[in-house]
């Protein structure tokens, strides 16, 4: 191991996180550091670690787009038969992570996840370019392929059959995480971190505060 990496620090001391500040309801919450992010030119503020679990119990992560962010809970799109939508599918439960590395920021959200219903798959599809509407039925996603040359034949292929209205595939389309925990990190002088964390409890937020 690189014997400079054990020396890599930064101390924290953009902002904190009073309870006297934050929002009582964890959405709002969101809401707010989310403009936040995109006013301080974060780059895409709208990334964020998805992690699922296997059959096998092996925990996996990656990157996805947030799409929609309401009551009802956190979306975003993907194949359904990819490696995360079969784990959903299989343990329907997942946790997001939001990193504002700029504003010293973390968000956590856990709960579980269904799909979205068609009509508002279909309408997400139709609002994308294209590239990427004809790249959702040219990737058959987390498959092995032999090389980059069957996307490429597979783009011209769905290009050549639906022109300039592919339709949404039927192994597409969006997910939902409805929220049962939220947990709002700002970083902090001496590793002393504000976390305030939003659990449901019988229908009602319940905020506390948890040691760094």
């Amino acid at each position: 191991m690189d014997p400079n990496l054990a020396d890599l620090r930064k101390n924290y001391e953009r902002a904190e996180l009073d309870e006297s500040a934050a929002d009582s309801q964890p959405l709002q919450q969101f809401q707010s550091w989310f403009q936040q992010a995109q006013q301080a030119g974060v780059p895409e503020p709208n990334a964020m670690t998805l992690a699922t679990v296997g059959a096998d119990g092996r925990p996996s992560t990656r990157i996805v787009l947030i799409k929609g962010a309401d009551a009802r809970g956190i979306v975003w799109y993907s194949n359904y038969q990819s490696r995360k939508g079969r784990e959903l599918a299989l343990h329907p439960v997942a946790a997001l992570q939001f990193h504002w590395v700029e504003l010293e920021r973390v968000v956590r959200i856990e709960g579980r996840v269904e799909q979205v219903d068609a009509a508002e798959s279909d309408a997400y599809f139709a609002s994308r370019p294209l590239e990427s509407r004809l790249g959702a039925w040219a990737s058959p996603q987390s498959e092995v392929i032999s090389s980059r040359a069957v996307l490429v034949a597979n783009v011209a292929r769905y290009a050549a059959q639906f022109a300039l209205s592919p339709p949404r595939p039927p192994h597409w389309g969006g997910f939902r995480l409805v929220p049962d925990t939220w947990e709002f990190w700002q970083g902090r002088k001496s590793r002393l971190h504000d976390r305030l964390r939003y659990r449901l409890q019988d229908g009602a937020w319940l905020r506390e505060r948890l040691a760094p």
